[in-house]
């Protein structure tokens, strides 16, 4: 799977610890950064990119941290297409795919348990969105308020 990721200097120890994750998992990884530390840099350079990356159908996936993980769900849903989830446990970002179709992890590099990452990325890999009547009821509404917005 190819999964594009992103961080901002809050994000970017756990970053390159997904990314680490990632390639031994046989992921092709495309990071668009940071590439390094820099405590002034700012999250929308960073998660916005990943979220046009897989919008444009040029990433399966995308992984974004930062400190809290709030910015990167902020940033990644302004992009038509993107469904960011910030997620915390490996429940949400399982069910996030299921439910809604989420194809874009957020992750808040200290809010998270660091050592239920690998955990919480297989879970948002592994999930496929369920097709059932209600989910695709409501994945549509809100891809209709998405088209709705942007015209």
């Amino acid at each position: 799977m190819k999964i594009a990721i992103g961080g901002d200097h809050g994000g970017f120890d756990l970053k390159e610890k997904i990314k680490i994750i990632l390639k031994s998992k046989n992921h092709e990884v495309i990071d668009l950064g940071a590439h390094e530390f820099n405590s002034t840099d700012d999250y929308p350079d960073f998660c916005y990119p990943v979220a046009k990356m897989v919008s444009d159908n040029e990433a399966d996936k995308g992984i974004i941290s930062c400190m809290s993980g709030i910015g990167a769900v902020i940033t990644a849903n302004k992009v038509k297409g993107a469904r960011a989830g910030l997620c915390h446990t490996e429940y949400l970002a399982r069910q996030g795919v299921e439910h809604d179709d989420m194809n874009i992890l957020c992750i808040g590099s200290k809010i998270v348990d660091h050592n239920i990452i690998e955990n919480i990325i297989d879970e948002f890999l592994n999930a496929k969105f369920l097709t059932d009547e209600k989910y695709s009821r409501r994945l549509n509404k809100v891809i209709d308020i998405e088209n709705s917005e942007s015209t």
